[in-house]
């Protein structure tokens, strides 16, 4: 592909995706349908305006790539545990059942069982990347239809990286062309032990280096504050890990999902998430598009009621067997009926292994061709099967069976974000996990949050200041935003965008000092603490306490000191801008306040000593003679 003829399939795809996907959220079917349709219009069987796809489809797979990197990095120990039942119970279950039946109906129609096996295994998987983007858009993401569904794919997902040692050991025919990684393995001429240990060599040395290697580096960019070099440097480890994965015959997308798990619990992995996230979307959109574009019309005319019938067939079944595990599994049946249309057709991963299934000699040429058609014909019926399923089953369903307050298969909502974990910030964190809050952290200081990390805390890396970071963070679901950054003018700025972008959020913040305070109000904080006001007032009580007061009087004195503090503070709020205006307005409103304080404290005073006058005062049975 020269460079001319890349710069206009460029242009149109992206017009194609401008102009169709828009109409098709317009019309309710999503945005997923809008690329395939768009895909469909475009390709070599329709309007014919960008020839083959499959140069396209080379770049396009980045794309999923990027998505299975950023469900590695949900992937982490709480999470598997959390969610054991739905992916090592729900989605182990499918799997099986689903590829015994396919096999089973693949084995009565006169195949061998070899093959009928290899059919099971490939269209038992499911779409991650149309189920978890339709999902998503209709708000049927969260819950108990949700989380069966993640928890399914997951375990798909999982499952694609022994079906690539597997699905070899089923040839039964002399190997064919293709391979499914459009690229030449390095170690395909290998003997298949040697294979085997250079793709373990493979596997551990992306554990290893995303452990040992990735992550200082990570913090080398992230102390000299390059913002664009810390995202260039994440979409070169993703594109690093495919690559290597590709050299030796593993699926790039599967390297992708394992360099995800292990930075799965590093302090880099929301900043990651925010980083890489518009890149997923982008290519995704392309992936659609470029599978619409490859539906092979010319299969499908030639035997279209041989074509229909299989795709049919197919979402039938996965979806009736889906359905009864779901049940089995305790899943309501409104949200059992929508994971299983959720998750009814082939998924991306068919393409790949369809293809090593014919370069391993396990699959002829023409039934791969058949079962890609029936694939990608699913895919895109899936995004209409959801359409008509919302349409006609839950909007007539009344209220879901479930309103969970959790996103089951990330961190759960936050209920605050704190911006800011220095001194300020960890008092108030501490504070509020104490009392069984759940708290998400970001700190833009890495030499802060690796010291906070060796004492066992859990702080989150990136610039609080970025909404997206807010965003993917949970600010859309938390009810408080703390924000005790160190610099006045980004705290400023962040509780005007914070309030601007998350208007249900209440926002506190640190101020340091007066007039920062009356900044902060006006920028839209609902509350403000001064950091050096409390302190002092806790300092002047333990003053007053060593100069002779009683720790009641001491306390008082502290409360009413506070009380006076504040009303002075509301009320010169509103000269904050006039600098004359408000220094005389203050210089007048101390010196009342000062007589208050003293005529109070000196009221106060005269009860103490009265208070304890009586307490010395002999009780009547003492003043009697004896």
């Amino acid at each position: 592909m020269d460079g001319q003829s890349l710069l206009i399939q460029a242009l149109v795809y992206l017009a194609a995706g401008v102009i169709s996907v828009p109409i098709a959220k317009r019309l309710g079917l999503g945005s997923v349908l809008g690329y395939l349709i768009a895909g469909v219009l475009i390709g070599p069987f329709v309007l014919d305006l960008v020839g083959e796809a499959a140069d396209v489809m080379i770049f396009a797979e980045f794309g999923v790539v990027i998505m299975l990197f950023l469900i590695g990095l949900e992937v982490r120990p709480a999470l598997l545990w959390r969610m054991r039942t739905a992916i090592f119970g729900l989605g182990l279950a499918q799997l099986l059942l689903t590829a015994a039946a396919i096999g089973g109906v693949a084995f009565a129609f006169g195949l061998d069982p070899r093959m009928a096996l290899a059919i099971g295994l490939v269209l038992a998987l499911s779409s991650t990347a149309i189920v978890l983007q339709s999902l998503e858009e209709r708000g049927l993401r969260r819950g108990a239809a949700g989380e069966g569904a993640f928890g399914v794919l997951l375990l798909q997902d999982l499952a694609v990286i022994p079906m690539f040692a597997f699905l070899p050991l089923l040839a039964s025919l002399p190997p064919g062309e293709g391979g499914g990684h459009h690229a030449v393995s390095l170690v395909g001429g290998l003997p298949a032990w040697a294979q085997a240990l250079a793709s373990l060599a493979a596997i551990s040395a992306v554990v290893f280096g995303g452990r040992y290697l990735v992550r200082p580096i990570f913090r080398f960019i992230a102390e000299a504050r390059l913002r664009e070099i810390f995202t260039a440097f994440a979409l070169l480890l993703v594109v690093a890990v495919a690559a290597l994965m590709q050299m030796v015959g593993l699926s790039p997308a599967l390297g992708a999902f394992l360099a995800g798990v292990v930075l799965a619990e590093s302090e880099f992995r929301r900043e990651l998430e925010t980083d890489i996230e518009p890149f997923r979307g982008l290519l995704l959109g392309l992936f659609f598009i470029t599978v619409g574009a490859g539906v092979n019309f010319a299969v499908i005319l030639e035997r279209p009621l041989l074509l229909v019938g299989l795709v049919l067939g197919l979402m039938v079944l996965k979806a009736a067997l889906m359905f009864g595990v779901a049940r089995a599994f305790r899943i309501g049946p409104r949200d059992s009926a929508t994971a299983a249309v959720a998750l009814a057709q082939g998924g991306e991963f068919a393409f790949v292994l369809l293809g090593l299934t014919v370069g391993s000699g396990v699959l002829e040429p023409e039934i791969a061709e058949l079962l890609t058609a029936v694939v990608a014909v699913s895919m895109a019926l899936t995004p209409v099967a959801l359409a008509l399923h919302e349409r006609f089953v839950l909007a007539g369903a009344g209220r879901p069976e479930e309103e969970p307050q959790d996103d089951p298969f990330d961190d759960g909502a936050p209920d605050v974000i704190l911006a800011g974990f220095g001194r300020f910030g960890q008092v108030v964190e501490r504070m509020l996990t104490s009392n069984n809050f759940k708290v998400v952290t970001l700190d833009s200081s890495i030499t802060q949050i690796d010291m906070l990390r060796r004492f066992g805390r859990e702080v989150h890396y990136g610039d609080a200041g970025r909404l997206d970071l807010l965003r993917t963070a949970g600010a859309e679901k938390a009810k408080v935003l703390v924000v005790a950054i160190d610099d006045p003018d980004r705290a400023i700025d962040l509780v005007r965008d914070a309030r601007e972008a998350f208007p249900h959020l209440t926002v506190v913040a640190r101020a340091w000092d007066r007039p920062h305070a009356y900044q902060l109000l006006k920028a839209g904080a609902h509350g403000v603490e001064r950091e050096t006001f409390e302190a002092g007032v806790s300092v002047g009580r333990s003053v007053l306490e060593k100069l002779g007061f009683s720790d009641r009087r001491a306390t008082r004195a502290a409360g009413v000191f506070r009380r006076h503090d504040n009303i002075l503070f509301k009320k010169l709020m509103p000269m904050a801008d006039q600098e004359e205006r408000y220094i005389l307005a203050a210089r007048e409103s101390r010196e009342t306040m000062e007589r208050l304080l003293r005529s109070e404290m000196a009221l106060a005073g005269q009860e103490e000593d009265a208070a304890e006058a009586d307490a010395d005062a002999p009780t009547p049975r003492e003043r009697q003679p004896v």
